[in-house]
């Protein structure tokens, strides 16, 4: 995956602008960035669901206007509702993560179970599949949503927000769920502003402020990036997650 001086953004207007970056193959990167930094503008540019407004953008080395099997890559969004008030079962709604794989008129038939058993297992809900999703947790249907995205055997997987809004336990088993892809081979691209949860899962993050890329490297290089930004705003250290305290407070982040 790579961009060079690419700007995305909604009805011709940018929201976010020269963002020159390469996602190497295997790499698991973190987007992080303040509300309205353009970072989900970012990811879902490449994504196609946001305007592609200029510069050069390829995904798995094709440009992205001739990207045309975009199954090659899977998508989680932020929203975890996955019914709309229809009923359906765990297995049901991973299956849907094939329809864009085939001609609407070519029913999902037998063979689809494999790859949706498999997604599954992969996020550890095999024992769920025939539960009605409406009755997991939040973090499980998170879970759901990872599956679902698997199941066409993306090459390069785009998260939002996968452990926003769920507990810390349900964070951690998605922590588990995420390294265990890492260390398969899967690509992932992950906003979050939550990087404490993803502790050991990522190798490179990538900040978003303003519309502009403000950082790209190593978890350790943005940990000293963030103090050398507390000091010169007069704050006090950064916390595990990029927030900080004002010099003199004691208490930890809100």
């Amino acid at each position: 995956m790579r961009l060079h001086q690419a700007a995305f953004g909604y009805q011709g207007r940018p929201v976010v602008t020269d963002v020159d970056l390469s996602v190497r193959r295997g790499e698991v990167v973190a987007v992080l960035g303040p509300n309205g930094s353009g970072k989900t503008t970012l990811v879902k540019g490449l994504l196609g669901l946001s305007e592609h407004l200029s510069g050069e953008v390829s995904v798995l080395g094709t440009p992205l206007a001739r990207l045309r099997d975009r199954t090659r890559v899977g998508y989680v969004p932020q929203r975890h509702t996955l019914t709309g008030g229809v009923r359906a079962t765990v297995l049901e709604v991973v299956l849907t993560g094939l329809l864009s794989s085939r001609p609407w008129w070519r029913p999902l038939g037998r063979d689809a179970l494999t790859p949706a058993l498999a997604a599954l297992d992969t996020v550890g809900l095999a024992d769920r599949a025939r539960f009605d999703v409406e009755t997991l947790s939040g973090g499980q249907q998170r879970r759901v949503l990872i599956a679902r995205a698997l199941v066409a055997r993306p090459e390069v997987l785009v998260m939002d927000e996968p452990t926003a809004g769920v507990d810390r336990t349900s964070q951690q088993v998605l922590a588990g769920v995420l390294r265990r892809l890492g260390e398969a081979g899967t690509t992932m691209v992950v906003v979050t502003h939550e990087l404490s949860a993803l502790r050991g899962v990522v190798d490179r993050i990538v900040e978003v402020d303003s519309g502009h890329l403000t950082y790209d490297g190593t978890p350790e290089g943005y940990a000293v990036h963030q103090a050398e930004l507390a000091r010169a705003a007069g704050r006090g250290p950064a916390a595990p997650d990029g927030r900080h305290t004002r010099t003199g407070e004691t208490g930890g982040a809100r």
